[in-house]
Parts: structure tokens; sequence; C-alpha cells
């Protein structure tokens, strides 16, 4: 049996149009429980960021609406299977319902050592990092990634 060295960490963040208890919000807020059952249980999910049961109460921005999203899976497959090709997808067809438009990136991947939990400030160090210089070895999408180290 192999024994993985680096897992995939990333963070992404959206701007809401309202207030989580909100009406504008409630078909978001409505599925996050199942959203986050189904990250839990995918294969290759390793650990998320939570605040009870999700992160939207996380204040980690200066702004208020910006909220916050991180995960850590196994390799960059299992975490593209999980946003692309599972009932996730619905939420990212629906997300300009919920959230404003960003004027920069606003996720970012990088890898981490397998044993490592990614605090909040090395996501936004990371994210900073991709919309101040792209894709690097740093900081990365699934457009233009790289493999994990070796």
């Amino acid at each position: 049996m192999r024994v993985q060295k680096f897992h995939l960490a990333q963070i992404n963040i959206g701007k809401a149009k309202s207030t989580m208890d909100s009406e504008t919000m409630r078909g978001f807020v409505d599925r996050l429980d199942e959203i986050n059952q189904l990250a839990d249980t995918s294969p290759g999910f390793v650990w998320r960021l939570k605040d009870g049961d999700n992160a939207v109460s996380l204040s980690v921005y200066e702004d208020p609406a910006i909220i916050v999203n991180m995960s850590v899976w196994e390799d960059l497959e299992t975490l593209k299977n999980y946003v692309y090709r599972s009932v996730h997808i619905e939420l990212l067809k629906e997300r300009s319902s919920w959230f404003n438009k960003m004027d920069e990136a606003h996720h970012t991947l990088w890898w981490i050592p397998a044993s490592h939990t990614p605090s909040i400030d090395e996501g936004k160090e990371r994210l900073k990092h991709f919309q101040d210089k792209g894709a690097t070895e740093f900081a990365f999408n699934f457009v233009k990634n790289f493999p994990a180290p070796t």
C-alpha cells in the first residue's frame, strides 16, 4: 500500500448578495447540509473547514458578505469529481442567484503535506498569491495545475 505524502487543499470565497438568513440566500442555505454531507462521504475527501456544521458563519474577511469554504482532498481528480460530477454542480449553476460576481479569482488549490490541516490565513495567503501572480506551484487552479511534490 502506497502512503500519500501530499493532499490537495482548496479555498473558495463568495460575496453573498444578502445575509444568510435572508430569502435571497434561502436556496443556498437550505442545501448546505446536503452538500456538506456529500463532501464528507465523497471518495477522496479528507477535511473541511467547519464552524458548527458548515463555515458560513465564520467572519474571515473585512467584508462580512464574503464567505469562505476550505477543504482538503486526496488528489485533484477526487476534488474535481466532487465539484463538477456530483450534485454539487447544481449549486455552481445557481451561484449567480446567491453570490455577486467577483472581479478577481475566488478559488485556488495547493498541495500540503498529508498530515497538515491548512489554516484560514494560509488559504487567504494562497488565494492572494493566485490573484496577484496567477497559477504557480504555490497556488493554482483546475485549468492550470501542478503535480504533487515528490
